[in-house]
């Protein structure tokens, strides 16, 4: 594989890689640090990496692969990242959808692990059960129970979040 086909054929990844990475250590310099090495011990091994049929799935199998492990020496900060869409009509707009996100993301981080990466890899990398599972080493239906169960208790938390804010609204008045 030469440096043409390498770009092609693993660089396109670079995104989703580099998002997993975040959303797994939730530190944005650990998680570009994890994707330069993940990319120098990919080219050093370029030449194994034409043998492999579903790239992608590799690729962030290594990524989460190398996030646990990196987890497993160093305990995470804890952060949140703040993740929105490119076109926002005004800052009002802005600043309710980023608020939306760090509660949302808040309230799935207290998730068990594979129900959090479930779920992300899901809703967010909007990726296939069977791709999952595959990348997890689960069954599909395994899959499909985490994040049903994942989802359940996220509605469940935000039903009783507003629940809640609707009592003090109602105390105000």
């Amino acid at each position: 594989m030469n440096a043409h086909q390498f770009q092609q054929q693993i660089l396109c990844y670079s995104d989703q890689i580099y998002r997993m990475a975040l959303s797994i250590l939730k530190d944005e310099i650990k998680a570009k640090d994890l994707f330069q090495e993940l990319m120098m011990h990919l080219w050093e091994r370029r030449e194994q990496l034409e043998k492999i049929e579903n790239r992608r799935a590799y690729l962030l199998t290594s990524t989460r692969n190398m996030c646990i492990d990196l987890l497993r020496k160093e305990p995470a900060t804890g952060e949140i990242p703040v993740e929105t869409a490119d076109i926002q009509p005004n800052p009002h707009q802005l600043a309710e959808q980023s608020d939306m996100l760090n509660y949302l993301y808040h309230l799935i981080d207290e998730f068990p692990e594979m129900q959090r990466i479930i779920i992300r890899m899901r809703d967010v990398e909007e990726m296939e059960i069977a791709e999952i599972a595959e990348i997890l080493s689960m069954t599909e239906n395994a899959v499909t129970v985490n994040l049903s169960r994942a989802r359940k208790k996220l509605r469940e938390k935000i039903v009783a979040n507003q629940q809640k804010e609707k009592k003090y609204d109602e105390q105000d008045r």
